[in-house]
């Protein structure tokens, strides 16, 4: 994993406690408005993959339990294969985004709010299911507050692509999912 380039999060590490903690002891700084801007980090790189190959569907939905899902027909997240053969999925629930979430001139989602990444959404989650379907394979994950409480899990592989992110978020309130537009690439149906 040494000579692994680090792109958008750090292949050397799983989990960084340290970077869950600030971000669960400032909820209101890390997702001002609350879920929305949870699904608004969700959605950003949904939007990231489908720009990349032109169009793309994301579609979010609200379930009765109080838990989102937004499930996009992307590549899925990368995976690679380390040394002892083994299966590793880039960190991006439990590291941060390292073009995001310390610089200043961070891209703004459409709620006019900085892009922090989507280790956010999983330290201000009671749980989160991350669904990874890949053209060499499916794993699922979970994690509960960031912290990964499952290995990579693999499931049954259907054929399709895509990432889907299920989450419980720890935030309250109401949610108002009006306005989730990513520009032209990425078609978002709400459900």
């Amino acid at each position: 994993m040494i000579n692994w380039r680090n792109t958008t999060h750090d292949w050397a590490g799983t989990v960084d406690t340290a970077h869950l903690k600030v971000v669960r002891s400032a909820p209101a700084e890390f997702a001002p408005g609350g879920v929305r801007h949870l699904v608004l980090e969700v959605l950003a790189y949904a939007a990231e993959e489908a720009e990349s190959r032109g169009s793309g569907i994301a579609v979010v939905t609200r379930h009765a339990d109080g838990s989102i899902s937004v499930a996009d027909d992307g590549r899925g997240t990368d995976t690679r294969v380390d040394a002892a053969g083994r299966t590793v999925k880039k960190p991006v629930m439990a590291t941060k985004d390292l073009r995001f979430f310390d610089h200043p001139a961070a891209a703004t989602l459409p709620d006019g709010h900085p892009r922090r990444g989507m280790s956010v959404v999983a330290a201000l989650s009671e749980w989160l299911e991350h669904i990874n379907r890949r053209a060499n394979g499916s794993w699922r994950q979970r994690y509960e507050h960031g912290i990964p409480v499952t290995d990579l899990t693999p499931i049954c592989d259907d054929g399709a692509t895509g990432t889907t992110v299920h989450f419980l978020p720890t935030l309250r309130g109401p949610v108002d999912f009006r306005g989730l537009d990513f520009g032209p690439h990425l078609t978002v149906v709400l459900r």
